[in-house]
């Protein structure tokens, strides 16, 4: 999948559809629509693109200030596990921010990107003022002709057939924030996850002989609770099980807020790789113990409640990936 950061490094004359919004999550609601640009691509043989911006409009105008279910890097990964062709990061600049709707339409999709279709849901919003909406869209392509003809798919929400409830990225972000991560899963149709390098920490869990791989969370970051979540650990085509530590560790230090993972029957040496953490269900919360000691027994017996869920659930199937018990 190409990741385009600067619409200037997107040059071609390929006729493309196109999908536009925040897509944080990229969740079961957002998966209708790209469902709906695979299709077209495939179907009329368009080049199929994600157009988002690098920061939330919102939260850059200030408007609001709510971390994000995924960073860009995170997003970048689910949506090219998807099969599209292109994603478009687009700076949001004071230029951006203050053109104009159709503007927006005819310099940027149909000059630039060169969209024969464009796909949005029926709440999307866009242009100066958020003058833009999906109708205005789809009387800019009732109008259109020739060369610069193009045609607009609208699809609305999806809902929870169990709730009736419409799935957004807000309803998400409350389940996370509960530490119902089951229910995030649900709605995203995958695990919540903590992507990030494996960096060095203190190696106190060496010391217990329990070692652990660590990774700092950027700020943006919408993370659960603190507390232990049993999890699953994917590192260059290697699953591991295990345990997840979200929090800032207060027997032993007590500062920065970490994802401190011990893998079952791990002894590689992953410092430095990549590492997806999927959080799959919540044990306990975080607190501090009178020593070490007591941290070593309390985490031992999290490790066999871990081990005894893992084998009592029925887990996705793994594909190509090998698990590692």
């Amino acid at each position: 999948m190409d990741y385009i950061k600067n619409l200037q490094q997107y040059i071609t004359d390929v006729p493309s559809v196109v999908t536009l919004g925040k897509f944080d999550g990229v969740h079961e609601g957002h998966h209708l629509l790209m469902d709906e640009v695979r299709r077209r691509g495939r179907e009329d043989g368009l080049q199929t693109i994600v157009f988002t911006f690098d920061v939330s409009p919102q939260n850059r105008l200030g408007v609001s200030h709510v971390k994000s279910i995924m960073t860009n890097r995170e997003r970048f990964l689910c949506l090219e596990e998807m099969g599209l062709d292109t994603l478009i990061e687009c700076p949001f600049t004071k230029e951006i921010q203050t053109m104009e709707a159709e503007t927006f339409v005819r310099n940027i999709l149909l000059e630039k990107l060169h969209a024969a279709a464009i796909v949005v849901g029926d709440d999307f919003r866009f242009g100066r003022g958020r003058a833009g909406d999906a109708a205005f869209l789809r009387r800019m392509a009732d109008e259109s002709s020739g060369a610069e003809a193009f045609s607009v798919c609208i699809i609305g929400k999806k809902k929870d057939q169990k709730t009736g409830r419409e799935i957004s990225s807000t309803w998400i972000r409350e389940e996370i924030q509960a530490g119902n991560v089951e229910a995030a899963e649900e709605l995203l149709g995958r695990p919540y996850f903590v992507l990030g390098e494996v960096v060095h920490g203190r190696q106190l869990g060496r010391t217990l002989q329990i070692p652990t791989i660590n990774q700092i969370p950027p700020q943006e970051k919408l993370l659960p609770p603190n507390g232990v979540y049993f999890s699953r650990t994917r590192i260059e085509g290697q699953v591991w099980n295990g345990i997840t530590n979200i929090g800032t560790k207060p027997t032993v230090d007590g500062s920065q807020v970490t994802a401190e993972t011990h893998l079952f029957d791990c002894s590689s040496d992953l410092y430095g790789k990549e590492a997806r953490v999927e959080l799959l269900h919540y044990h306990r919360p975080e607190r501090r113990f009178g020593s070490v000691e007591e941290l070593k027994t309390h985490m031992e017996a999290d490790i066999r409640a871990a081990q005894e869920y893992m084998e009592a659930a029925t887990l996705p199937s793994q594909d190509f990936l090998t698990v590692k018990l």
